[in-house]
């Protein structure tokens, strides 16, 4: 075999294309990830969602590897190794600061498929099914020993006003409501490959979305697919074709990796 490489993958628009709850895996993106395991190659996926909602995915999907909740989430071989949760003075402050501001919002304390919620406002405002919303009469973050992701429910621009929220990572997915949590999937990716005593220069990553942003490096090789946006692609290695239409096989059949 050749020198061992270490391939991350993006999910939604990535490994995965179609509708949301419709989504499925071309089969040449199956045959190409199947024929980089059988040449001894380490194969993850890369997702921003936290690990009790990516578990089943990264099940179903085929793999045993996984870099989530951000670049905060380590799974090597089934089993997670562990999870970074965000700065707890920082999410304090700025839940702090919603309260004083009237802003809505809810956390997560734990690696579950919940959010705290202090009342019903959240789930009114937002009426998002993402993950379930538990209301906690009295709610306080400090009586919580972690805090792993924040949201704040308001419409751009108004999240602006929000002065601690520029020393956290956020992003926004949803018009109603924005999410802080880890952004920097790079840092998992490294974390994997110095526990296997590896060299970054032997990785290799695919994306499509801002949130891919940050694992786009130069110490190693990036691919972005057909559909993925500019900034991307800007950035890129190499661009590839869609994910619908082969962009996974076709790339590493460029590079020589498969046949």
């Amino acid at each position: 075999m050749s020198t061992r490489k270490f391939f991350f993958f993006d999910i939604d628009g990535t490994l995965a294309v179609g509708t949301p709850g419709q989504q499925y895996i071309p089969d040449s993106a199956k045959k190409a990830i199947q024929s980089l395991e059988e040449a001894g190659h380490f194969v993850a996926i890369a997702t921003g969602r936290s690990y009790a909602m990516a578990v089943e995915t990264m099940q179903k999907l085929g793999f045993k590897n996984m870099v989530s909740d951000g670049g905060n989430g380590i799974t090597i071989d089934g089993q997670l190794l562990g999870i970074q949760p965000l700065d707890y003075d920082k999410c304090l402050r700025l839940i702090d600061e919603c309260k004083n501001k009237g802003y809505i919002w809810a956390f997560s304390p734990d690696n579950t498929k919940r959010r705290l919620a202090p009342d019903h406002r959240f789930e009114d405002f937002t009426h998002d099914v993402y993950m379930e919303t538990v209301v906690v009469d009295g709610l306080d973050p400090r009586d919580y020993d972690t805090i792993y992701k924040v949201y704040v429910a308001c419409y751009t621009p108004e999240e602006e006003k929000l002065a601690t929220l520029k020393e956290l990572p956020w992003c926004r997915f949803h018009k109603e409501y924005l999410f802080v949590e880890p952004g920097d999937k790079s840092v998992g990716i490294k974390a994997i490959v110095d526990h296997f005593g590896g060299s970054y220069q032997d990785v290799v990553v695919f994306g499509d979305e801002k949130n891919d942003l940050s694992m786009f490096c130069d110490e190693w090789t990036s691919i972005a697919m057909g559909n993925a946006i500019d900034a991307l692609k800007a950035k890129a290695t190499y661009v590839t074709a869609d994910a619908a239409d082969d962009g996974i096989y076709k790339a590493c059949q460029h590079f020589g990796w498969i046949d």
